[in-house]
């Protein structure tokens, strides 16, 4: 097994969608990923795009010096879609001889990338042209070893997509559980649930200074507090919130947030922080789902103040009704949230092991090159 020329197992291919059949604009991004373009194409002539089907590459010469990453996506969807005449369509010339996923898995490599840097041109938009392209030169081995590499990485990629979907269902049924709530007889305002808590770092021990985001998440924060007082700067605790006041008019959102961690932290003095009065009652991660739910971000825009922080004052902030059901149903929901959020990073995990083997194993096919060298 040699290195060959991969312009010797290629060619492009050039379909245009003139009679408008196909709709779905894709473009492909840095990840090797297909996406929706976000282009404007409302007065675009969508006749002149390139169709690609299943099997085939999408390939896009620019800026691979500038992202030092060969922008190469293969098409596996059995529905045909469009992407810009920029782009070039790229089909294999004989899979008996190379793998379409064989190759997507060479080019998957870190190493292929930072090759294709290597080898871009000078150029303002530091691009890979399509004749350089093709004498990038890969190890093609006997095609009955390409298809074990092929399906021993299909088959991680399969197992974890199986897990992935299984996600779906446990969302579902979170947020139907939640969404019937709606129909309670229990709600209660929150005044009645919450109370606020003002706990000053008084003596500066804590320093871990956090911001709440859009999506309802802690960040840590970006302010520059080289000379800041920090004993000014509000302490949140384990199962309390932090919340602000502004911008929810603007934002669309009502920037709450519940604070899980074992440390305490500190926060804006222009934030609020309140806790759950009675655990019994309530629990903090229930609350904090209603929370999470976009009906209650559009009631909150809706009742929001109309100054120029569009703000949804403490005040008005706990006229809201919440329904709170039996406090068995609510560890119920909960549960089943965790067990979802827990999931998921395990997904984002599997991911994550899953994705560093392409070159794992294409380094095996690149060592078995070294040793018939070696052998021969």
């Amino acid at each position: 097994m040699i290195y060959n020329h991969i312009g010797n197992y290629i060619h492009l291919v050039d379909n245009r969608n003139k009679d408008l059949a196909v709709t779905n604009l894709l473009g492909i991004n840095i990840t090797k990923n297909f996406m929706p373009s976000v282009a404007n194409t409302s007065e675009t002539d969508l006749s002149k795009y390139k169709i690609i089907q299943k099997g085939q590459f999408a390939y896009s010469a620019m800026q691979v010096g500038r992202d030092e990453t060969i922008r190469l996506a293969f098409y596996a969807e059995d529905k045909p879609a469009i992407i810009s005449p920029a782009y070039l369509v790229i089909e294999v010339n004989d899979e008996n001889e190379l793998l379409p996923d064989y190759m997507m898995m060479w080019f998957q490599r870190p190493e292929s990338d930072r090759y294709g840097w290597f080898i871009s041109d000078s150029s303002v938009r530091a691009s890979l042209e399509w004749e350089r392209f093709c004498e990038i030169q890969i190890p093609i081995p006997d095609i009955d070893e390409q298809r074990k590499f092929v399906a021993l990485y299909k088959g991680l990629l399969t197992n974890q997509k199986t897990y992935e979907n299984s996600l779906v269902d446990l969302q579902l049924i979170c947020n139907s559980s939640m969404d019937k709530l709606k129909n309670i007889d229990n709600h209660q305002l929150l005044s009645e649930l919450v109370q606020l808590v003002d706990n000053r770092n008084n003596n500066n021990t804590i320093t871990n200074l956090l911001g709440i985001n859009v999506d309802k998440v802690f960040m840590t924060s970006k302010a520059n507090v080289g000379e800041t007082d920090l004993s000014k700067y509000k302490i949140v605790q384990k199962e309390q919130f932090a919340y602000s006041a502004m911008q929810v008019g603007r934002d669309e959102t009502v920037r709450v947030v519940l604070y899980s961690f074992d440390e305490p932290a500190i926060i804006s003095p222009a934030y609020l922080v309140f806790e759950v009065i009675d655990k019994k009652v309530v629990l903090p991660e229930f609350l904090m789902l209603w929370f999470y739910r976009p009906e209650f971000n559009r009631y909150g825009w809706f009742i929001s103040d109309s100054s120029v922080r569009a703000s949804l004052e403490w005040e008005r902030f706990k006229e809201i009704k919440i329904p709170i059901p039996d406090i068995k149903i609510q560890e119920a929901i909960v549960t089943i949230y965790y067990t979802l959020e827990t999931r998921k990073r395990i997904n984002e995990q599997l991911k994550n092991t899953i994705k560093p083997l392409c070159p794992v194993l294409m380094r095996g096919v690149v060592e078995s090159i070294e040793l018939e060298k070696v052998e021969d």
